[in-house]
């Protein structure tokens, strides 16, 4: 039996196929409020010619979401993105009032998620958020797989050499 988790993550992993197919990195990202998505998106300029470091699945999926639903309380929101938010996604999520954080692969180079939330000023030291890891890690991990050995973002990156010596899991 399929859980919510994997359910709602089965919808990031399409995103983040699509952004693969586009020859983007491959992180897609949905919210989730009420038992539905909320928002949907996926990784852009990665790509040479058109990269930044802004236009992450997190914060693109953020955007659309306060622009198409203004009102909604985002603490009711709960991420599900096929890597672990960076810093920058992390705590811009934490600072807009999401508290629920589930991802696939871990990132190992820039995850944001074991920042010591009770060791920073007040603002942060008060934040109790919900995290969720490795849920269908291995579908996530072919992606980036795929990715590094065809891309050119990141490719010589901790993220990319860890990413490339994982042993291929077994999807349930």
């Amino acid at each position: 039996m399929t859980s919510e988790h994997e359910q709602f993550m089965d919808q990031a992993l399409n995103e983040a196929r699509l952004a693969l197919a586009e020859g983007e990195f491959p992180v897609g990202c949905v919210m989730v409020s009420g038992g539905r998505i909320v928002a949907r998106g996926r990784r852009k300029n990665s790509l040479e010619g058109s990269r930044n470091e802004i236009d992450h699945a997190e914060i693109l999926t953020l955007r659309t979401l306060i622009a198409e639903q203004p009102d909604l309380d985002l603490s009711t929101v709960t991420v599900y993105t096929t890597l672990e938010p960076c810093l920058m996604c992390y705590s811009t999520m934490l600072l807009s009032g999401i508290r629920s954080f589930v991802w696939a692969y871990e990132d190992v180079m820039g995850g944001g998620t074991s920042l010591p939330l009770s060791m920073l000023n007040t603002l942060y030291a008060q934040m109790r958020v919900q995290l969720v890891d490795r849920i269908r890690r291995a579908e996530s991990l072919r992606l980036f797989q795929q990715f590094f050995i065809s891309g050119n973002y990141w490719q010589d990156s901790p993220l990319a050499r860890y990413t490339l010596a994982q042993p291929l899991e077994s999807t349930p």
